[in-house]
């Protein structure tokens, strides 16, 4: 995700270079194109922000199911014990 950051940073300061080399000025379609870039960039990173707590949340889902899935191994080992150790 930082590298999908550090090329949109890449895109908009080239574009604003661009913009200031040609023709001393920048034009309203430069400016309007760097403005939707801006745009895309913070959309982009409200999504990897997004992203990233869906990634947590669902990171400690896993380990809840993981703990239980712990307890029921050992709820089954110690059934089955003590089903062995009934009289036959």
């Amino acid at each position: 995700m930082t590298k999908i950051k550090g090329l949109m940073t890449a895109v908009i300061i080239t574009a604003a270079s661009v913009g200031y080399v040609g023709c001393g000025g920048v034009s309203d379609e430069e400016r309007a194109q760097l403005e939707s870039l801006r745009q895309e960039v913070n959309t982009l990173n409200s999504d990897v922000s997004s992203l990233r707590s869906e990634k947590t949340r669902m990171e400690r889902e896993l380990g809840e199911k993981n703990a239980k899935l712990e307890q029921c191994a050992k709820d089954k080992e110690e059934t089955k014990s003590n089903l062995e150790k009934l009289p036959k």
